[in-house]
């Protein structure tokens, strides 16, 4: 598809630092804030099992840059592919906020076509593992229903 190779040259031409971690992405929950529209519409799957990769470099030390490539079981009971990159802003020892700008391919969004979002995220990060937020908004003809989605990034 275009929209992939696109992406995938877009992401390639970034200038992403070569001291960097690569953790493992464990996907994770969904909750629909529309519950009775979702089951009718199919959208009621909320274990959205799935895995990935995440790299994280530092832009200093309240930032720090973040691109993810993973694969997972959607809302709609279909394989979505995301591939995203955004940068994290340190507000306390633990938590982050930021964004990202991702694209998706999916049956079940864009009528199966892959398109591309800006998201909003949170994390809070111990030691080992980083607990991911985002929040995707009801869009017209792309996204039938809001959803807060969680998951983890494992660092090893």
């Amino acid at each position: 598809m275009p929209a992939r190779a696109f992406a995938l040259c877009v992401l390639l031409a970034l200038p992403f630092p070569v001291a960097a971690e690569l953790g493992l992405n464990l996907y994770g929950l969904a909750y629909h804030f529309d519950r009775d529209l979702a089951r009718a519409s199919g959208l009621d799957n909320e274990f959205i099992a799935g895995v990935g990769v995440r790299y994280r470099a530092a832009h200093n030390e309240r930032v720090q840059w973040v691109l993810d490539v993973s694969a997972y079981h959607d809302s709609g009971h279909n394989t979505a592919g995301l591939v995203g990159v955004g940068a994290l802003w340190k507000v306390t020892p633990g938590w982050r906020l930021g964004g990202a700008l991702a694209a998706f391919q999916s049956d079940t969004y864009n009528r199966g076509r892959a398109f591309f979002a800006p998201l909003p995220l949170a994390a809070y990060e111990f030691r080992a593992v980083t607990l991911n937020f985002t929040y995707v908004p009801k869009l017209s003809e792309i996204n039938d229903v809001a959803t807060l989605a969680m998951w983890i990034t494992w660092w090893p």
